[in-house]
């Protein structure tokens, strides 16, 4: 269950710590994640941090130059953090029914992946073009479009390797519903000698959670964000929420680059790769979601797209 940026922090609001509990406390209780262990599933959390881990990027730059971090430390810094919540929030909501644990993920990226020379991800707050540009001069950062308004951007590097999956392998084993992957995991790369570094980037979180779900053998991957489907011409008089499309029917260069798209991607390798689902959809809906019900269900069949009418 990969959970968009806007489960713990809804478009225009202030990030403030009380409005991230409150957000996930709706996502842990009001939503269908509890409904989902409550009926047998274990389940297997991933969340975004591009707000969150932009916010530490500021905060760190306004102290003392030597109080500054780079994006690997700060990225640690925000699964902490995110986990934290939401293993809270779901530990409250389900009382003893279930056990929950947050696991620091590192993730193996190429030192040479071309997403170092291109950066693309968006984190921090948003801004006006004037402002942006500003920040861009004195800070050394890249801005790019986000909407109507400007945010930094930094790289974001294929993921190869969950460094961590067995040990969340063995705790799914075990009964226990983990908390992981947070902001598409710790970028780091390896050394000659084998051993791991942080590098600084911020992985893409669908493509890093369909990864670990291959990695896992996972039965499904959910990516639950803030709209109901995926749509056809979304945005536009007449567009369609699709209900059910094969991996590759829906190419994801032709969806927003910086949500859909991304989400598309990783639902179509994971079908590809296992021959099971993946399914998009609002994160309140995502029980009816697994049984089919809603969202965008996307499959390693031939099938052209299906419509809700």
């Amino acid at each position: 269950m990969a959970l968009g940026g806007n489960a713990l922090l809804r478009r225009g609001e202030p990030m403030t710590a009380e409005n991230q509990r409150a957000n996930t406390r709706r996502a842990a209780s009001a939503s269908a994640l509890a409904e989902l262990v409550r009926a047998g599933h274990r389940i297997v959390v991933t969340h975004g941090n591009g707000p969150q881990v932009g916010l530490l990027a500021l905060q760190a730059a306004s102290g003392p130059a030597d109080g500054l971090y780079p994006l690997d430390v700060l990225g640690a810094e925000s699964e902490g953090m995110i986990g934290y919540l939401i293993e809270q929030e779901l530990t409250n909501a389900l009382a003893d029914d279930a056990q929950f644990a947050t696991i620091l993920t590192q993730v193996r990226v190429d030192p040479a992946d071309p997403a170092f020379g291109k950066p693309s991800k968006p984190i921090g707050p948003v801004y006006d073009l004037t402002t942006a540009r500003k920040l861009e001069a004195e800070r050394g950062w890249r801005v790019a479009p986000d909407g109507e308004r400007w945010r930094r951007v930094v790289a974001s590097p294929k993921p190869l390797e969950i460094l961590e999956s067995r040990a969340i392998a063995l705790l799914v084993e075990r009964g226990i519903n983990v908390i992981c992957t947070g902001g598409g995991g710790i970028p780091v790369i390896r050394r000659p000698d084998g051993s791991p570094i942080g590098v600084e980037a911020v992985i893409d979180k669908d493509l890093a959670s369909a990864l670990l779900a291959r990695q896992l053998n996972a039965e499904m991957l959910i990516m639950l964000t803030d709209v109901d489907a995926v749509y056809e011409g979304f945005g536009k008089p007449g567009a369609r929420a699709i209900a059910r499309a094969a991996a590759g029917r829906l190419a994801p260069a032709l969806f927003a680059a910086g949500s859909m798209g991304p989400k598309l991607q990783a639902a179509s390798e994971f079908a590809i790769a296992t021959g099971r689902p993946a399914a998009i959809g609002r994160l309140e809906d995502a029980g009816a979601i697994v049984r089919g019900d809603k969202g965008t269900r996307i499959d390693a069949g031939t099938q052209d797209a299906e419509y809700r009418v």
